[in-house]
């Protein structure tokens, strides 16, 4: 959950993670780990957890990112270029929530068509219920992208662009594979995935206790829902299991500022663009 009303400032992009305290580097050392009944719990519970969250915030939490455009620096060229080209471009919004992304997307490019789907039943019927939701230009559905087929909503190799924003983290590990070999099953063999996530030694990553870490890297919240932190390696190679090679890929270091609390704390998250692997 990396959105707040904290004001986040970008500092700069990179190859390196973060550097760490011997303080920090001590605890992230802890080999505490929860049990394999609670773990067998958390993932069973995934989907409960995430509509408990949505009931209860419904579209408060997060913000509009209609910063998606300028942070993804070529994403609004490439909209523009497919659009100009081959009439209403067809864009694939993982992972939804309450449409924070794709509203602001429908309103800046005209051209668009969007499918959206979230894990979350309860997120998509409040996308249904946004007063922005046109089914002339929209299609909502609900779909878990490690075991459902996408297919069954989106043509296959139909997909322009898939934008997949904190979405691979709040999934297993063992999982986060077929999430994307399901995903390539609708890209065009030209299209493009952006992605965005939480990255390795994210300041949420070291506010959790010993006794929230599920396994390495992977870490669960007071509310059950679940945060995997990745290096620039591991995206790689779970993007190259999945059929995806990486065009760009980088960590993003900001600081998020609470100045009412006088707080000043470093975030780092993951930011890449991605193409369907050519077949030999």
């Amino acid at each position: 959950m990396a959105e707040s009303s904290d004001q986040e400032l970008l500092q700069d992009k990179s190859y390196e993670p973060r550097s760490l305290t011997d303080e920090e580097k001590l605890k992230l050392n802890e080999n505490t780990r929860i049990s394999d009944f609670q773990k067998e719990n958390l993932e069973k519970n995934a989907k409960k957890n995430w509509d408990l969250f949505y009931k209860r915030n419904e579209d408060r939490f997060f913000k509009d990112r209609h910063w998606i455009t300028r942070e993804f620096s070529d994403l609004k060229d490439a909209l523009s270029k497919i659009s100009s080209q081959e009439g209403q471009m067809k864009v694939l919004e993982v992972g939804c929530g309450v449409g924070n992304l794709i509203f602001p997307l429908l309103e800046e490019e005209k051209g668009l068509f969007v499918y959206a789907c979230d894990f979350s039943p309860v997120a998509i019927d409040l996308v249904k219920k946004n007063a922005s939701y046109d089914v002339n230009r929209c299609l909502a559905f609900v779909a878990d992208l490690t075991q459902g087929d996408l297919t069954s909503h989106v043509p296959p190799e139909s997909i322009d662009i898939v934008t997949l924003v904190f979405v691979l983290s709040a999934i297993h590990p063992d999982k986060m594979v077929a999430a994307i070999r399901n995903i390539k099953q609708v890209l065009k063999p030209s299209g493009c995935v952006w992605l965005r996530d939480y990255g390795l030694y994210d300041h949420a990553m070291l506010r959790f206790q010993p006794s929230h870490k599920i396994d390495e890297n992977f870490y669960f919240r007071q509310d059950g829902t679940r945060a995997y932190y990745f290096s620039l390696d591991t995206m790689r190679q779970m993007m190259a299991d999945g059929g995806m090679t990486a065009e760009e890929l980088c960590y993003v270091h900001r600081r998020t500022e609470n100045k009412k609390e006088q707080l000043s704390v470093p975030r780092v998250f993951i930011q890449g663009k991605f193409i369907a692997t050519a077949q030999s």
